[in-house]
C-alpha cells in the first residue's frame, strides 16, 4: 500500500504540460515490481487528422486482453489448443484497471468498453471534434503485467519485464474507426504519436526502449528516466536485472538487440548489421528514427523457420550467417511495421512481400548459391537427396505449396485472425514474398525494385493501403499486372498448367498450354537441351489454352516454369518430350525427399511394424510420396516377421480430387491391403477399396469437419483349430457417416455406422463430448448405442457388439496381441463400441448394447471414470452392467492407463490379479503423434 501510494506522489509531482503540434501522448508510469503493476497517469492529446467530424474515440487498452478467460486473446488460445492460459493461475494474468478517464478540465468522459472486447475503450464526446481539432483525455489507471509464458511478453521467473502494448494507445480512424481486439498476431494498428515517458522503477532494473533515453535520475527508492521519441509507434519495453542490451552504431542508427551472437566479436556484428541498414535504405528509404529494438522475443515470434529449429551446436552456414539472417529478418520487420502504416490485420501481405522479398534478395547478394542444409549438403548420406541441392531461397514457394498441397490455403487478403495458424505464421508470408519475386521475374524490369522504394518514400509514416502499393506498381510497367491482384492476392486459386499438345515442324515447335485452374495468371516456357536451357518466354492470357510458336532449334524438351519462379501447384505434368524417349527420365532415391518436378520420382525406404506373433518386421517400402502431398499415392511394403519367420506388409493406392466448392473439400478413392498375423502362426488377408467424401467450412479455423465413407471390406483368415471361426472368409459392406468439432473448450465427435453382411447387418451410433468448464473441471462424455437388424451368428460373439474389448473382424484398430486372452498384450483397451474398462459378463452382445462412459478430472491428470449399460443377447433378457475407477490420462487418447475400482463384480481393487485388471492406451504410429503436434498448425 505505501508503495502504491508513492507511486501516486511520483506522478502527481511529475506531470508536466508540453504544447504538441500533432497527436502527442504524455505518460508518468511508476512500476511495484513485487505486485508486477505499473501505476500510470497518462494525458493524449488527440488530434483529429480525419476529414469526418468526430463523436467518439477509440482506445486500445491491450494489457486488459489478459484479464480472465473470456477475451478475444483467451478464445484465441483456446482456438489453437494453447493450455496453458486457460490453465494459468489469476496471478499470472495480467488486466487493466481504469481509475479515471477526464477531459483537460478534469470533468468525467462516459466510456465503456464494448461488447466481447474487453481490450478496446468508447469514449463518447460531449462536443464534436471537428478536422483538425485535438481533444485532451487524462486517464489514471494501473496495469497488472501477466507472465510470458503466454506470449513471450510480460515478466519472467528471473525478475525481467518484457512488455509490448503495455499502455493505453489512440486507435486509427480511416474511413470509420479501426479497431480490432488483441489475439497474439502481431502489430496494434495505431497512429504515429509524439510521446514521452517518465518512468520509475528500482535502481536494479536496466531500461531498454526505442525511444531515446533523454536522462536518468537515482533516488532511494527510484530510478526515474525520461524517455521520448516522434512518430512512434512502438510499445516495446524491457525492464532487466538478469541480462542487459548491446547497443551498435549501424549506419547512423542505433540497434538495440539482445540476439543470440553466435561467439561474434562486436566489430563484426557491427559490421553485419551496418550492412542490413545500408542494405533496406538503398533498398527502401532511410529509417526516420534514431534507433531499432531487436529482441529475442520480437525473433522468435517470426523466425526463420528452418534456422530456428537446429540446435546450437549444428552450424552447418558461414560463420555469422545465422546471426546475420536471423538480425535481417527481426530488423526488416520491425523497419517495415515502425514506417508503412497499414492496416496489419486485414493488410499484413504487404509487410510480408515487403520483408520476405527484401530477404530473399539480401541473401542472393550476399551469400549467392547458400544451399537450404548449409555444409549439411556436403556430407555424403545428405548430398544423395534432393534437399541437398535446394537453395536456400526455395524454402519460401515450397512452405507455401505445402498448404496448397492440402487445400488449405488461404488468399494473401484474407484478415490475420481467419488465417489457420500455419498460414498466419508461415505460408502467406512465403506466398506474398514469393508473389513478388514472380511478378519481378515476369516484368524481366527492375519496376518492383522502383515501386518498393516509391511507395516507401511516398508513404513513409503516413496512412497508407495495399491500394496504394497496387497502383504504384501498376504505374511503373507498361504490361497489364491486373492479375497479381485480382488473382494471385485477392483469391486462393492455385497456378497449375500443362502442355496438352505439341506439334512438330522442322523449324519450329507448335506448342498448346492449357490452363487447369480458373484463373489468368503468366506462365514460363522453356526449351531445353540436356538440362540446359536454350529458350525462354513468358506466356500471358491463358484462360483455357492458348498455342504459342517457337523456334525447335537444339531443343530436346519442352518444360513450363522450369526454374520454379511461379508457386504452381503441380510442376510434375509440366515436361513434353521433343527428341527424348521420356517426357521426364526415371529417379530412385533412398528415403523420402522433396520433390523434383524434373523427374518421375521413386523413393525406397527401410520400414518396420511390431505386433506380438510378428514380433519386428522389417522390410522395404517403395512409394511416391514426397514431403509435399500428392493427389495420387502409393505404397508397396514387403516384410519380414521375425517372430512368425514369414513375408507379411501392406499395399495401398489413392487418388485424392481437392474441391473448390463452399462445403466438399475432398473426395478420395483407392484400395489398401495388408497381410500380419492375428495369432501364433494364424495370418489374415485384408484388402478394402474405398471411396470418401470429406467436407469442412470454408472458413478454415473453424475445426468442423464432416466424412462420408464407403468401403468393402474383404476379409481371409487362417482357420484356429482352437477357437474356430465359422466364416474364415468374408466380406462387409460399411457406409459410414462422421462429425466433428473439436476444440479446447468444447470437443465434439459423433459417427453413425452401417455394415451389411452375408450372415449379419448391424447399425451404430457414437457420440462423444468434452467440456473444459472456467474452474478448469473437465468432464467427458460418451454415448454409443447399437443394434442387428438381422443375426444369423447368434451362436458366436465374431461379430457382436463388445462390452469392453472389440473382436475387431474388420481389422481397424492397432492392436498390439489382438488374439490375447491373458497378459499384458490383452490389457490394451482402444475405447470402442461398449468402452467399459472392466471385463464383466456378458461380453458381447448379438441383438444390442447401449452404454455411456463419463470421466471428471480429480486433479490434474487423474480422473474419476464411470461406464454403465445395458446388454441385450438372443433368449436373454437385458443385463444392467456398470464399472468405475481411476484413469491417468498423461496424453488424452494417446497415453492412458485405468485403475478399475468398484463394477457388478464388487470392489475389485482388493481381487486376486487386480494388475491384470488394470487397462492401458498406447499409441506408438508416427503418424498418429505427429497429428498430436500438428493439429494447432492446421
Amino acid at each position: 500500500m505505501k508503495i502504491k501510494l508513492i507511486s501516486f506522489l511520483i506522478i502527481g509531482l511529475g506531470l508536466t504540460k508540453i504544447s504538441y503540434a500533432q497527436t502527442s501522448m504524455d505518460i508518468i508510469a511508476v512500476l511495484n515490481d513485487s505486485t508486477r503493476t505499473f501505476n500510470i497517469q497518462h494525458k493524449i492529446e488527440y488530434e483529429n487528422t480525419s476529414p469526418d467530424t468526430l463523436n467518439s474515440i477509440y482506445l486500445n487498452d491491450w494489457a486488459n486482453s489478459y484479464k480472465d478467460k473470456s477475451t478475444p486473446l483467451a478464445k484465441r488460445f483456446a482456438e489453437d489448443y494453447l493450455r496453458r492460459f486457460h490453465f494459468a493461475k489469476t496471478e499470472e494474468r495480467g488486466n487493466t484497471r481504469m481509475y479515471s478517464v477526464s477531459d483537460a478540465n478534469q470533468l468525467p468522459y462516459n466510456w465503456e468498453r464494448p461488447v466481447d472486447a474487453a481490450d478496446i475503450i468508447r469514449i463518447d464526446l460531449e462536443n464534436p471534434l471537428l478536422p483538425g481539432d485535438t481533444q485532451t483525455i487524462n486517464l489514471l489507471y494501473s496495469v497488472k503485467i501477466p507472465s510470458d509464458k503466454f506470449t513471450r511478453y510480460g515478466y519472467d521467473d528471473e525478475g525481467n519485464f518484457k512488455l509490448n502494448y503495455w499502455y493505453v494507445t489512440p486507435a486509427v480512424y480511416k474511413k470509420g474507426w479501426q479497431i480490432y481486439s488483441d489475439k497474439n498476431l502481431g502489430n496494434q494498428y495505431t497512429p504515429p504519436v509524439s510521446i514521452s515517458i517518465k518512468l520509475s522503477t528500482r535502481p536494479y532494473l536496466y531500461v531498454a526502449s526505442p525511444l531515446q533515453i533523454d536522462k536518468l535520475v537515482t533516488e532511494d527508492l527510484y530510478k526515474t528516466t525520461y524517455l521520448s521519441g516522434t512518430n512512434s509507434v512502438s510499445s516495446q519495453l524491457y525492464l532487466t536485472k538478469s541480462y542487459r542490451f548491446e547497443s551498435i552504431l549501424a549506419n547512423r542508427t542505433k540497434i538495440v538487440s539482445n540476439l543470440d551472437d553466435e561467439g561474434l566479436s562486436k566489430e563484426i556484428k557491427a559490421a553485419l548489421l551496418s550492412r542490413i541498414m545500408q542494405f533496406l535504405e538503398t533498398r527502401l528509404g532511410e529509417y526516420p528514427q534514431s534507433s531499432l529494438m531487436v529482441t529475442k522475443d520480437e525473433y522468435s515470434n517470426n523466425p526463420v523457420y528452418g534456422l530456428n529449429q537446429l540446435p546450437d551446436f549444428i552450424r552447418p552456414f558461414p560463420d555469422g550467417f545465422q546471426y546475420d539472417v536471423k538480425q535481417l529478418k527481426t530488423i526488416t520487420n520491425q523497419f517495415v511495421k515502425n514506417t508503412i502504416l497499414v492496416n496489419p490485420r486485414n493488410e499484413q501481405w504487404v509487410y510480408d512481400a515487403l520483408v520476405i522479398s527484401l530477404m530473399m534478395d539480401y541473401v542472393d547478394e550476399y551469400y549467392p548459391n547458400t544451399h537450404l542444409l548449409g555444409t549439411l549438403s556436403n556430407f555424403p548420406i545428405v548430398k544423395w537427396f534432393h534437399a541437398a541441392d535446394l537453395e536456400f531461397n526455395d524454402q519460401y514457394p515450397f512452405m507455401y505449396l505445402h498448404m496448397a498441397r492440402k487445400n488449405i490455403d488461404q488468399s494473401l487478403s484474407t484478415a490475420q485472425d481467419s488465417l489457420v495458424k500455419f498460414n498466419k505464421n508461415i505460408g502467406n508470408a512465403y506466398k506474398a514474398g514469393a508473389g513478388l519475386k514472380y511478378l519481378e521475374e515476369y516484368l524481366q524490369s527492375d519496376a518492383v525494385k522502383k515501386s518498393m522504394s516509391e511507395y516507401y518514400k511516398t508513404f513513409v509514416l503516413k496512412p497508407s493501403s495495399e491500394e496504394d502499393f497496387f497502383n504504384i506498381l501498376q504505374k511503373n510497367t507498361q504490361k497489364d499486372i491486373s492479375w497479381f491482384k485480382d488473382d494471385y492476392v485477392k483469391s486462393n486459386s492455385k497456378i497449375d498448367y500443362t502442355i496438352s499438345r505439341l506439334k512438330k515442324t522442322p523449324d519450329s515447335l507448335r506448342v498448346t498450354i492449357k490452363n487447369k485452374r480458373d484463373n489468368n495468371m503468366p506462365i514460363s516456357l522453356y526449351g531445353l537441351n540436356d538440362g540446359e536451357i536454350v529458350y525462354k518466354t513468358w506466356v500471358g492470357n491463358i484462360n483455357e489454352s492458348k498455342q504459342v510458336t517457337i523456334p525447335r532449334d537444339s531443343i530436346e524438351r519442352l518444360a513450363l516454369n522450369y526454374e520454379g519462379v511461379v508457386p504452381e501447384l503441380n510442376q510434375r505434368n509440366n515436361y513434353r518430350r521433343v527428341t527424348t524417349l521420356l517426357n521426364k527420365p526415371l529417379q530412385f532415391r533412398l528415403f523420402q525427399d522433396m520433390e523434383d518436378p524434373r523427374y518421375n520420382q521413386f523413393f525406397f525406404m527401410p520400414e518396420f511394424n511390431y505386433n506380438l506373433y510378428d514380433g519386428i518386421s522389417i522390410g522395404p517400402k517403395l512409394y511416391n510420396k514426397t514431403f509435399l502431398d500428392k493427389d495420387f499415392e502409393w505404397k508397396i511394403s514387403p516384410k519380414y516377421g521375425f517372430t512368425s519367420q514369414t513375408i507379411v506388409g501392406s499395399v495401398s493406392a489413392n487418388y485424392t480430387s481437392y474441391l473448390d466448392d463452399e462445403n466438399l473439400f475432398a473426395m478420395k478413392f483407392g484400395f489398401g491391403g495388408n497381410r500380419y498375423s492375428y495369432g501364433y502362426n494364424l495370418f489374415y488377408e485384408k484388402f478394402t477399396p474405398f471411396v470418401g467424401l470429406y467436407f469442412r467450412n470454408s472458413y478454415l479455423r473453424d475445426n468442423q469437419r464432416q466424412s462420408l465413407t464407403f468401403r468393402n471390406v474383404n476379409v481371409k483368415q487362417d482357420l484356429d483349430p482352437l477357437n474356430p471361426v465359422e466364416q474364415p472368409k468374408y466380406n462387409v459392406v460399411n457406409l459410414s457417416y462422421n462429425f466433428s468439432d473439436t476444440n479446447l473448450i468444447d470437443y465434439f465427435r459423433g459417427g453413425v455406422d452401417y455394415q451389411i453382411a452375408k450372415n449379419f447387418s448391424k447399425v451404430s451410433l457414437t457420440l462423444e463430448y468434452r467440456k473444459l468448464f472456467k474452474n478448469n473441471q473437465q468432464l467427458n462424455l460418451r454415448l454409443f448405442a447399437g443394434t442387428f437388424l438381422f443375426n444369423d451368428e447368434t451362436d458366436n460373439d465374431y461379430f457382436s457388439f463388445a462390452l469392453d474389448r472389440p473382436s475387431d473382424y474388420l481389422f481397424d484398430y492397432n492392436y498390439y496381441g489382438r488374439s490375447q486372452d491373458s497378459g499384458l498384450f490383452s490389457q490394451q483397451i482402444i475405447v470402442a463400441e461398449g468402452g467399459f474398462k472392466s471385463q464383466l459378463q456378458p461380453e458381447f452382445a448379438n441383438q444390442w448394447i447401449t452404454t455411456a462412459n463419463a470421466s471428471t478430472n480429480l486433479w490434474k491428470w487423474i480422473y474419476a471414470y464411470g461406464d454403465l449399460g445395458l446388454v441385450k443377447n438372443e433368449s436373454f433378457k437385458p443385463k444392467f452392467l456398470y464399472d468405475s475407477g481411476i484413469r491417468l490420462s498423461l496424453v488424452a487418447d494417446y497415453f492412458e492407463v485405468f485403475l478399475p475400482v468398484y463394477s457388478n463384480l464388487g470392489w475389485e481393487v482388493g481381487q486376486k490379479d487386480y494388475d491384470q485388471k488394470i487397462r492401458f492406451i498406447v499409441t506408438l504410429d508416427i503418424n498418429t503423434l505427429i497429428r498430436l503436434f500438428t493439429r494447432e498448425w492446421y
